[in-house]
């Protein structure tokens, strides 16, 4: 039986933050029809993952819709793991990856990122410094995609923080900042990238068809290390970075 797929999003109080979800689950269906997928949230949201998984019949890959590790990658989604499925076999979280990096570039060229445009790659932050610096690594492939530096800021926890990096960017001789918001879909930290004062703000990835196919990466990805380990359900770590 082909495992299904479920996805773990954080969850969010943005109807919008749902909507856009959906619609890359929707994606992500499209991309291998037949296959089972079912979204599912950590918190806030619904269905939980504690509800969706014990629904799931048959074998089952876990991919956290999250783009950085943290505290829901290491401590929430295990617990819920244990607890409800341990049979399940976990993926990597998506990011940093080429996919994204191409996500992201696209969107900062249809929003009309000019060539003196400073760019903040902007994301929600972490009290991890792991995460954190997976963030900085996605930023610095940004920068050798478009050839400029690319700083990472964040909007809650994390060095530079959003307004740091406006202020001493807004010191620079750059005639613009753009930022590239590196989050899934719009909410508390997208609204807190709009807010930022920066002159561009791309949207949110979203159901971008790259971002699909990242995650049936991640999820083959998390089958091959199942095969070559005989680990039912592998350890959380950071899927190999392409």
């Amino acid at each position: 039986m082909t495992p299904a797929l479920v996805l773990a999003a954080h969850g969010t109080r943005s109807a919008a933050g749902e909507e856009t979800l959906a619609a890359l689950a929707e994606t992500v269906r499209r991309a291998h029809p037949g296959r089972r997928v079912e979204l599912s949230y950590l918190e806030i949201s619904s269905p939980l993952l504690s509800e969706v998984l014990p629904a799931v019949r048959g074998p089952v890959v876990v991919v956290p819709l999250l783009l950085a590790g943290g505290y829901h990658v290491h401590i929430d989604l295990p617990n819920v793991i244990a607890e409800c499925r341990p049979d399940a076999v976990v993926a990597g979280w998506l990011g940093p990856h080429r996919l994204l990096t191409t996500a992201l570039a696209r969107k900062l060229a249809r929003a009309g990122l000019r060539s003196t445009d400073a760019v903040v790659l902007g994301a929600a932050g972490s009290s991890d410094p792991a995460a954190l610096a997976d963030v900085r690594a996605a930023a610095h492939r940004l920068a050798v995609r478009l050839a400029r530096p690319v700083t990472a800021a964040f909007a809650s926890a994390g060095s530079p923080s959003l307004p740091e990096a406006m202020e001493r960017l807004g010191s620079t001789p750059a005639a613009r900042i753009a930022i590239a918001s590196y989050v899934l879909a719009p909410g508390f930290f997208h609204d807190r990238l709009v807010a930022s004062g920066a002159d561009l703000v791309t949207a949110p990835l979203g159901a971008d068809q790259d971002v699909a196919a990242l995650i049936w990466h991640r999820y083959e990805e998390a089958l091959r290390a199942r095969r070559v380990t005989g680990e039912t359900a592998p350890p959380l770590r950071q899927a190999r970075v392409l």
